[in-house]
C-alpha cells in the first residue's frame, strides 16, 4: 500500500515541479490570474464527462458537505495559487521556496492540534533534512545567502498561501465518502468559481495578457498535469498514508522544479542540486520509515 502511495506522491511532486517551470515559461505569454482562471475552466471541462454521472449520484452527500468542499477547493486550488503568483511579484524565488518548505511542518502541527496526531523524533529529523535540502536548492548551494534574506510584503502573503495549502491537506481528512470523480469535479468547480474574482480584478486593472500559443499550452499543462492528475494522486496518497507523511513529499517540488529547469529550460546542472535531492529523499525515507513503524 505504501509503495503505491509513494508512486502517486512522487508523480504528483514531479508534475508540480513542472508547474514551476511552466510559471517561468508563462511570463509575457499569459498573465497570472488569467492562467489560474483558465486552469480551472479547462479542469472542469476535462472532469465533466468523467465525473458528471457520479456527481449526480453523490449529489445528496455533496449538498450536505458543500461548505467543506467549497472551502477545500478555494484554499487548496485557488487561494494558494493566486497568492503564490502574487507573492513572486514582491519577493524572491529563494524566499518562496524556503517558505513553501514550511507546509509539511504546518501540516504536522495542525494535525496535532486538531486530531492529536503525534510524530516521533526520527520523523522530525527527516523533516529537518528535507528543509535543509530545499534551503540548499533555494540558495544555489550557498547557505550563507539565507542570512541575506529580506522579508517583505510578498513573504507575509506567502505565509498565508502556506497556511491555505496546509489546511487543505489536513482538511482532506474530513472529506465525505464520495467517489474520486465526484470529489475532483466538485473541488474543481469550487476553484473555478473562486478564481473568477481574481480574473475579473486582473481585467479591471488592465493587466491581462491574452494567451498566445505558448500561453495556451501552459494553461493546458497546468489544467491536466498540475491540476487534475496531480490532485487526484495527491488526494489518493493522503488517503493511503495520511497527511503528515504525504505532506513531506511537497519538499520535492523545488528539487524537481530545479532539475526540470535543467532539462527543459537548459539551465546548468550543479553539484548542490544533486546533494539537495539526496537530502530531501533521505529525509523523506527516514521520516517515512519511522512513520510506517508507528502506523503498524
Amino acid at each position: 500500500m505504501h509503495r503505491t502511495a509513494y508512486l502517486f506522491l512522487l508523480f504528483t511532486t514531479l508534475l508540480w515541479g513542472g508547474n514551476s517551470v511552466a510559471g517561468k515559461l508563462a511570463v509575457d505569454h499569459i498573465s497570472p490570474m488569467t492562467l489560474v482562471f483558465l486552469r480551472w475552466v479547462l479542469a472542469v471541462l476535462i472532469m465533466l464527462p468523467i465525473g458528471w454521472r457520479t456527481l449526480r449520484e453523490d449529489w445528496p452527500v455533496v449538498c450536505r458537505h458543500w461548505l467543506l468542499l467549497g472551502g477545500l477547493g478555494a484554499c487548496g486550488f485557488t487561494f494558494f495559487n493566486a497568492i503564490f503568483y502574487t507573492a513572486l511579484n514582491y519577493t524572491t524565488a529563494i524566499n518562496v521556496s524556503i517558505e513553501q518548505a514550511a507546509i509539511p511542518v504546518v501540516i504536522i502541527l495542525a494535525n496535532f492540534m486538531l486530531f492529536r496526531l503525534r510524530v516521533n523524533r526520527v520523523q522530525i529529523a527527516g523533516v529537518v533534512l528535507t528543509i535543509i535540502g530545499v534551503a540548499l536548492t533555494a540558495s544555489h548551494g550557498d547557505l550563507r545567502q539565507l542570512l541575506k534574506l529580506d522579508l517583505n510584503f510578498g513573504d507575509a502573503i506567502m505565509l498565508i498561501a502556506v497556511l491555505c495549502y496546509s489546511f487543505y491537506s489536513v482538511g482532506l481528512r474530513l472529506k465525505p465518502a464520495i467517489r474520486w470523480q465526484s470529489l475532483m469535479l466538485a473541488l474543481s468547480i469550487a476553484a473555478l468559481v473562486t478564481s473568477l474574482p481574481f480574473f475579473l480584478w486582473e481585467v479591471a486593472a488592465g493587466k491581462v495578457i491574452v494567451p498566445d500559443a505558448r500561453g495556451w499550452a501552459i494553461a493546458f499543462y497546468t489544467a491536466i498535469g498540475a491540476s487534475v492528475v496531480s490532485q487526484i494522486f495527491y488526494i489518493r496518497g493522503i488517503e493511503l498514508i495520511g497527511a503528515n507523511r504525504a505532506g513531506l513529499f511537497i519538499n520535492l517540488v523545488p528539487i524537481f522544479g530545479t532539475l526540470l529547469s535543467v532539462l527543459i529550460v537548459g539551465e546548468t546542472f550543479q553539484l548542490y542540486q544533486g546533494v539537495a535531492l539526496v537530502l530531501v529523499l533521505g529525509g523523506i525515507s527516514l521520516a517515512e520509515y519511522s512513520g510506517r513503524k508507528m502506523a503498524i
